[in-house]
């Protein structure tokens, strides 16, 4: 299944504060030293734009619709580039699928 058909939601364990143009993602850890690697940023509009639009109500595809209509992108390059996007915030753990 494609996964712009899927819901998103942001992970509870999760903590994501704006600083500047930059969107930091700090997991919440019981071992304080395990944040070292594991601190991501956001950077840049879109990336920032797609992270407010994950809602757990909104599809991967209406989200990339968004895009396409925020930014002069084409949809499919929104479609490729969203689900890349996607992949890796689920690989780190920031977001999960709500379950249907």
């Amino acid at each position: 299944m494609d996964c712009l058909e899927d819901h998103f939601r942001k992970h509870p364990n999760i903590v994501a504060r704006k600083i500047c143009d930059e969107i930091i993602l700090v997991p919440i850890k019981e071992n304080i030293g395990d944040l070292e690697d594991s601190i991501y940023s956001l950077k840049g509009q879109v990336s920032n734009r797609i992270w407010d639009l994950i809602d757990g109500k909104r599809t991967g595809r209406e989200t990339g619709k968004k895009i396409c209509e925020e930014f002069e992108v084409s949809a499919q390059q929104a479609q490729d580039d969203l689900r890349e996007f996607l992949a890796q915030l689920e690989k780190i753990g920031a977001i999960e699928k709500v379950k249907g």
